[in-house]
């Protein structure tokens, strides 16, 4: 697994590890069942505190991303939403009005937004039956 932190970047180190645990996921390059690094192996490859790594996978567990299981490490769970359709909405438009806000401020015209979700859209791996 590639996964990549930037020390300088302003988000915490745990919270880049979260959000790429969260990428890959969705772009498909890690899938229900495959296995993460052990947290020592993870903090190794990426020359941080181990820590930091538990922290991460922690938070993936609370988000139902990860499954640990005892004495056999983390694994990618299915990723099945218990939402209900209403709080999926309530959610999703709370998200956009964060990233279309930050968008805004940043310049990005409507045109130049909507291409960007399409290109992001493009990039993941949404099952055939998406609701």
């Amino acid at each position: 697994m590639l996964l990549r932190i930037d020390p300088a970047a302003s988000a915490p180190l745990f919270e880049q590890l979260v959000q790429g645990v969260k990428e890959a996921v969705a772009a498909g390059q890690l899938t229900a069942g495959d296995k993460l690094p052990s947290v020592r192996e993870l903090a190794r490859e990426l020359a941080i505190n181990p820590n930091t790594v538990a922290r991460a996978y922690e938070r993936l567990e609370a988000e139902d991303v990860i499954l640990r299981r005892q004495g056999a490490g983390c694994f990618v769970k299915e990723q099945r939403s218990s939402l209900t359709a209403r709080e999926r909405k309530r959610r999703l438009a709370a998200a956009m009005r964060r990233v279309v806000t930050d968008a805004f401020h940043t310049g990005a015209s409507a045109d130049e937004i909507s291409a960007a979700l399409e290109a992001e859209l493009d990039r993941l791996d949404f099952p055939e039956d998406s609701p």
